[in-house]
Formats: C-alpha cells, sequence, structure tokens
C-alpha cells in the first residue's frame, strides 16, 4: 500500500514544530546570555513551497520519483521585540508567545490526524 499523503504532511509539520519548539526552548534559556541573538526558523509554509512532491507510478518501469525528506530546518535571525544593553536580543514575552503559537498548531495537527484516522478505520471497518 503506498503511504498516504495527508499522514507524511502532519508527520512533516510534526517534525517542523519539534524544530521550532526546540529552538524556543534555546532562546528561552540564552535569554541572559550577552551577545545572544535569538533565532527561528524559517515557517512552515516557505518549506511546504520549497518541498517537492513525489510522482505515483503505475507501472514497476516508470522512474520512481519519491517524495524527499523534510531537511533540516534553516535558522534565522528574529526581528526582535527588545535588545538589553548587552546585546541580548531575546524577549521572554515574544518566546511564551511563540511557544502557545507552538502548542495551537500540534493541537490541531493532533486533531486532523485523529479525524483522518476515525475516516480510515470507518472505511476499513463498512
Amino acid at each position: 500500500m503506498e503511504p498516504i499523503y495527508l499522514l507524511d504532511l502532519a508527520s512533516q509539520e510534526s517534525r517542523w514544530l519539534a524544530a521550532r519548539q526546540v529552538t524556543i526552548a534555546e532562546n528561552t534559556a540564552n535569554a541572559n546570555t550577552p551577545g545572544y541573538k535569538a533565532q527561528d526558523i524559517t515557517p512552515f509554509a516557505d518549506v511546504l513551497d520549497n518541498t517537492q512532491v513525489g510522482l505515483t507510478t503505475t507501472n514497476p518501469l516508470h522512474v520512481a520519483l519519491g517524495p524527499e525528506d523534510l531537511a533540516a530546518p534553516a535558522f534565522k535571525d528574529e526581528d526582535a521585540w527588545e535588545v538589553t544593553l548587552t546585546g541580548n536580543s531575546v524577549s521572554l514575552e515574544q518566546e511564551m508567545t511563540k511557544a502557545s503559537d507552538v502548542n495551537r498548531a500540534y493541537s490541531l495537527n493532533t486533531s486532523i490526524i485523529k479525524a483522518f484516522n476515525n475516516m480510515f478505520m470507518a472505511s476499513v471497518k463498512g
């Protein structure tokens, strides 16, 4: 059976959310480090724009072009809300807002996977 694209997309987003949460945690941990510049990863929409969707083959003689795995997230310097006298650009309020966004996106992702799983199980049983 071929992999289901929706589940692959949800898996990619889960990996992206995990990488973003790690970045938020690193920023928060370095909130008092002199000269530390806050970072973030590229938005998931940009990652999707650069992800190639593989073609499905109907014959074993066709060239199989599977989708590429999600590359390591690219980091970018973040637009800081404030910069302290020591040059640190981490804003704890901004990091907590981003953590809340990650939590909400992960909950939505999980709900979509559950709904798709329920539909799939209903079609198998019926």
